[in-house]
């Protein structure tokens, strides 16, 4: 485990104090868990342009042009 140290407005350190006495969590927790989530998200963004760089746009289009025929 990292130890970090994290420089913040006051009010924002206040409002992530409240949050997590809120949640009843310690700061540390709740940090991590925002962190994960982040972390979460940029990989899922990551993946979806690996993905669309190998994508098949005709074909795509074409999938979505039955699709609409169908409704």
């Amino acid at each position: 485990m990292t130890n970090l140290t994290l420089r913040l407005p006051d009010d924002t350190a206040e409002r992530l104090k409240l949050l997590a006495k809120q949640r009843g969590q310690s700061v540390n927790k709740l940090l991590e868990q925002l962190s994960v989530q982040a972390l979460t998200s940029w990989d899922a963004e990551n993946r979806f342009k690996a993905m669309s760089l190998k994508a098949d746009t005709p074909a795509a289009l074409a999938i979505l042009d039955r699709l609409d025929k169908l409704t």
